[in-house]
């Protein structure tokens, strides 16, 4: 007797798989995208910093003649680093006073084209 052909087994119906955790893995990509060029692409609120010089030596010296001059020129902001305090006793005329401890936070409040010479003392 002939074998009767073989049926092939019924495929087992394949569940359908959930398009919902795609979808939420592509919108979390996207707005992950658009959140990074919003944050490249907004202004700094930081204040600028200025490049710390290695050592004292490096950094160029005024004459007490030429800041003058600057000064009187209107060429110059005098900036006191003293606390405010000791700037109300005492203080060239015309000076700025930003505390040295809050000079990183106010460095956006002096002219950033200015020549600026700093003092302590």
């Amino acid at each position: 007797m002939p074998e009767k052909p073989r049926r092939k087994p019924a495929k087992a119906a394949r569940p359908h798989k959930n398009p919902l955790p795609f979808a939420l893995l592509g919108l979390g990509g996207l707005l992950l995208i658009v959140l990074a060029a919003f944050l490249l692409t907004r202004p700094s609120s930081t204040p600028p910093t200025a490049a710390v010089p290695a050592d004292t030596r490096s950094v160029p010296r005024v004459s007490l003649e030429e800041a003058r001059q600057a000064l009187e020129q209107g060429e110059a902001i005098f900036l006191d680093v003293r606390s405010a305090e000791s700037f109300r006793l005492k203080r060239i005329t015309g000076a700025v006073n930003i505390p040295e401890n809050e000079l990183p936070n106010r460095l956006g409040e002096l002219e950033k084209s200015a020549w600026i010479i700093p003092y302590c003392t």
